[in-house]
């Protein structure tokens, strides 16, 4: 990993771990976030979106054409049409992950594959009329259940992002903060995870990923991996390896680039009867913006 010091990996002997480390099930959880970095592009609900669904912390009323156009973008979705879904994506449109109208359409694909059940639940935080359509800033949760072998794979996530409309399309989408965890197994680690959402460029950073019940005689295996935020991660996803925790947890210091950036933040702890893996966003910033709570 870029920003954290490597770590020896473990010469796995126990056999449940080691079928864990060698299976699938961890090839295809290190494609976390491509669920991830569409959650907030397609604002969609299980029960359909309408006026009194989208909740607003203005207290100006959403548009009736803002919420018309997510309805539709919520039908196509729940269809799993991608060709409908796509005619609401400008060709183009741009991702501050370097998604494109193309990407978008493969990750999606891969995304229904693994997550036939995903539920949306979005509020929206602002908007604003702007030429020809609207931004929008959003949060919007997400669970989902999958399966890869014989294993259950349970999916929760929140998203706050920005989007921008013309003309009834997307045009660009910009990810503010993200919060994934994926767990397996029957009793999955309980993780308490420090970061911070943002921090200046050349700044130093603490990462923790705290099991907060005890371990007594469990052997716990994780690792921690820091990467850029890019939408190439997602259909090539980093090679990790695990390595033993004595401590309860993984304790990390980081230290962000001289650039303007995001990265995924990530942990995954296994022990003999579940697994949990936690990703975050972290922005690093050259000074804050409107959504920063650095200073301007």
């Amino acid at each position: 990993m870029r920003n954290f010091p490597p770590v020896p990996a473990l010469s796995l002997t126990v056999r449940d771990l080691g079928q864990i480390a060698r299976s699938p099930l961890l090839r295809w959880l290190r494609c976390r976030s491509l669920a991830s970095v569409l959650l907030s592009a397609t604002l969609w609900t299980a029960g359909g979106i309408g006026p009194q669904a989208i909740a607003t912390a203005s207290p100006q009323q959403v548009p009736p054409t803002l919420t018309n156009l997510i309805r539709q973008i919520d039908g196509a979705a729940n269809r799993q049409d991608l060709g409908s879904l796509l005619q609401f994506y400008s060709p183009r449109f741009t991702h501050s992950d370097g998604l494109t109208r193309e990407t978008l359409a493969a990750a999606l694909t891969r995304l229904w594959e693994r997550y036939p059940d995903l539920d949306y639940r979005t509020r929206v935080e602002s908007w604003e009329a702007v030429d020809n359509g609207f931004e929008v800033e959003t949060v919007t949760e997400i669970e989902g259940t999958g399966m890869s072998s014989d294993r259950a794979v349970r999916l929760k996530a929140t998203l706050r992002s920005r989007q921008r409309y013309e003309n009834g399309q997307m045009v660009r989408q910009d990810l503010l903060a993200e919060n994934t965890e994926v767990t397996s197994g029957d009793n999955p680690p309980e993780v308490k995870v420090n970061l911070p959402d943002e921090v200046r460029v050349g700044g130093r950073y603490n990462f923790d990923a705290i099991v907060l019940e005890p371990l007594r005689d469990d052997l716990l295996l994780g690792y921690a991996i820091d990467e850029p935020a890019r939408a190439d991660r997602l259909l090539n996803p980093s090679q990790v390896q695990l390595q033993p925790l004595a401590a309860g947890g993984i304790f990390k210091v980081g230290r962000a680039g001289a650039i303007e950036d995001s990265l995924w933040i990530s942990a995954a702890l296994f022990r003999h009867d579940g697994l949990s893996l936690i990703t975050r966003r972290l922005r690093i910033l050259e000074r804050g913006d409107r959504n920063s709570h650095l200073p301007l």
